[in-house]
């Protein structure tokens, strides 16, 4: 699952192999986009996905406030596009699709986490 609204953002951030991006437990307010690289996202230490190019993680920061719920770490050196909550709203009124790929990509997370999809 992949968007590339972000993939040529300049407001990049670029991370190194086992860098780690967030940690469980962090408070955050940006969600990412991959633009090179990869990101393992674990859950208690276990590798639950990967996310290359075109793909995000982080988006649940910008819909609820809670503690993050999983750790991102960066696989190799990794290109990031680093997305506040105001580029989020900004893409979610301009582009419908852009909330309707985010609400897949969550639903599917969700559907993998449960052992269903």
């Amino acid at each position: 699952m992949s968007i590339s609204l972000f993939s040529h953002e300049p407001n990049a951030r670029v991370f190194h192999a086992a860098e780690i991006i967030f940690e469980a437990g962090s408070t955050g307010n940006l969600m990412y986009a991959v633009q090179s690289g990869e990101v393992d996202i674990l859950i208690g230490g276990t590798v639950v996905e990967t996310v290359g190019p075109e793909g995000f993680f982080g988006e649940m920061a910008l819909l609820e406030d809670a503690p993050r719920s999983a750790t991102a770490v960066a696989r190799g050196e990794t290109s990031l596009a680093v997305i506040d909550s105001f580029a989020f709203m900004r893409q979610v009124s301009r582009n419908p699709f852009f909330a309707l790929e985010v609400m897949r990509v969550l639903a599917a997370r969700l559907r993998r986490s449960d052992g269903v999809g």
